[in-house]
């Protein structure tokens, strides 16, 4: 017998809703067959199998929510394999590997449960750059992970059974070129050992705080909300922000938007927003120090302007993230944002489109609001809070005119962003949007 277990669709996932199951009992399922989806608090995926049998019981119905990662949802047997008995033990699963699972989203392969017989002997040794049936011996979650980190999985050894790559494997681990198979693996660096979080405050209920029961109407909260107060408190609790604040002057990037949407036509209408996208990669490119994440290792400066920028929907907020910014056009820029945003409001976007970033931009102009701060959304150094736009008085030498004004206030993690680095920055990001055509030079 295999249990399937309830996958970790990211690295932070500690539960999901099963929303759907696409097999039934009596089905016979191969490896990448879809059977499930699970919804995390952000995105719905697709899980696949990674064994072959026939489902004898699916243990968790549809709908369920709060499923943690690791229970057992289903139940496989092999082909051939009696009924399991009630009475038979389940063994222990092997340390190091009790935070892997079986399933896994679609696109990768994954080790056995806890629950599984072990596998018949392999003749040839199974190493962590050999490749069985052309794929690399590593669980669903170690591929992600090296994926995201630019990892080569060849050139690594695993210590799950049968030589299976875990995420244990990737600790310490920096990214490397890939190289050929015959070269020594460099053996994974110990991770230092991290200090506990403090521990979150206590939170009172309505009644202990005073509030009669019966006077309010209560609704649940799902797994974003959930999420969203989980990580936005642990954030404002221990980062140690501040903002900076300044106001820009829009005129001349107006007028440049103008020009550009008449030359793309419809199809590739590039927004205010997207300008200031590509504005603040520039900007993080030519004050590299606020492009950084801090770590208890140091300070990591980023290779690339990876920008977060915040969606709303149903029930909270998303970011997805336009990668490498700095290096796209505006009309790629624009196009890019209208498929991650329309993905992000049905929940259609993948973990590697809204996890990570280096700098977020959150824009609440649109809903008239004038000046506010975000929080920072971790590991970034900073985020950027866009006011909107409209008519002010300004002075110019000592002439008064008028100008369409926007108030921006920069968040930073004051670890890795202090304040002459945040003030440089703003600077930066001010001229170019000031002046858009420095964004071609």
């Amino acid at each position: 017998m295999t249990d399937v277990l309830m996958p970790a669709l990211s690295p932070t996932m500690e539960e999901g809703t099963l929303a759907k199951w696409h097999v039934k009992v009596g089905d016979a399922v191969r490896s990448g067959d879809v059977i499930a989806e699970i919804e995390t608090d952000k995105a719905t995926m697709e899980v696949e199998a990674v064994d072959e049998g026939v489902i004898e019981e699916l243990l968790v119905p549809e709908g369920t929510e709060e499923v943690k990662v690791n229970t057992p949802i289903a139940r496989l047997k092999g082909d051939g394999e009696a009924p399991q008995s009630s009475a038979a033990p389940t063994p222990a699963p092997p340390e190091g590997e009790q935070k892997e699972q079986l399933s896994s989203p679609t696109g990768g392969g994954g080790p056995r449960s806890a629950a599984s017989s072990p596998p018949p002997p392999d003749p040839s040794p199974r190493g962590g750059g050999e490749k069985s049936d052309d794929r690399i011996f590593a669980s669903p979650l170690a591929r992600r992970i090296a994926k995201q980190g630019g990892i080569d999985l060849t050139q690594l050894k695993g210590s799950g059974p049968h030589g299976r790559i875990i995420v244990r494997d990737l600790e310490g681990v920096k990214a490397t070129p890939a190289t050929a198979p015959t070269e020594a693996a460099p053996k994974p660096v110990a991770a230092r050992p991290q200090p506990a979080p403090a521990e979150a405050p206590q939170v009172r209920s309505l009644e202990q705080m005073g509030i009669a029961p019966g006077s309010y109407d209560l609704v649940p909260l799902d797994g974003m909300k959930k999420t969203i107060a989980r990580r936005m408190s642990e954030s404002f609790r221990d980062v140690p922000h501040f903002p900076l604040t300044i106001d820009i002057e829009l005129d001349a990037l107006l007028a440049a938007r103008a020009k550009i949407n008449g030359l793309l036509g419809n199809d590739s209408r590039v927004s205010v927003n997207d300008m200031l996208i590509k504005a603040a990669a520039i900007a993080l490119k030519r004050q590299p120090d606020a492009n950084a994440s801090y770590s208890p290792e140091g300070i990591a400066h980023h290779h690339h302007a990876d920008i977060a920028v915040a969606v709303a929907i149903d029930g909270g907020l998303i970011t997805p993230i336009v990668r490498a910014a700095e290096t796209k056009g505006l009309a790629e820029i624009a196009r890019e944002m209208k498929d991650l945003a329309e993905r992000a409001r049905t929940r259609k976007l993948k973990p590697e489109e809204f996890q990570g970033g280096t700098f977020s931009i959150s824009n609440l102009g649109m809903f008239g609001i004038k000046s506010f701060a975000s929080i920072i959304n971790e590991p970034q150094g900073a985020i950027l809070s866009v006011g909107a736009g409209e008519k002010r008085p300004v002075v110019r030498g000592d002439q008064l005119a008028v100008a369409t004004v926007m108030t921006v206030t920069l968040t930073c993690d004051h670890r890795v962003v202090d304040g002459a680095i945040g003030a440089r920055w703003l600077g930066v990001f001010k001229a170019l949007v000031e002046d858009p055509i420095t964004m071609i030079v």
